[in-house]
């Protein structure tokens, strides 16, 4: 394999799993402190709850969702992406999540329980 080729698998791998299992974001807010900071960089895992297409909303295939105490990214009813922690269940389809700084943060307790079609994923690491 010539160098070129190389250079292109190594980048169509890299988009793949970017777009797929992967994903990096930066923390805006104090909602998530002292947990995570603002300006934290999160990795996060688009997997561990099913496989969709990163420009679809519902899920191709669906084998989990959040567990009590999980940090996930979400899309809030308004489209923004928020970082909260799983608080509770509503029902195979839905969770509750809420920041850990409750006076700055705008969760569940305004805008009720999350569809699990809206996760993006689980936070890694921060």
């Amino acid at each position: 394999m010539n160098s070129t080729k190389a250079v292109l698998l190594a980048l169509l791998t890299a988009l793949a799993l970017r777009l797929f299992v992967f994903d990096f974001m930066t923390a805006s807010g104090n909602s998530m402190e002292p947990a995570i900071k603002n300006g934290s960089v999160l990795v996060i895992n688009r997997i561990k709850y099913g496989i969709k297409f990163p420009w679809q909303r519902d899920y191709l295939v669906l084998w989990g969702q959040p567990e009590t105490g999980e940090v996930v990214v979400f899309y809030t009813p308004e489209g923004d992406m928020a970082v909260k922690r799983c608080t509770g269940h509503s029902s195979e389809r839905g969770f509750y999540a809420e920041g850990d700084n409750p006076v700055s943060s705008y969760d569940s307790r305004s805008y009720g329980p999350v569809p699990i079609n809206n996760i993006i994923g689980k936070v890694l690491g921060y």
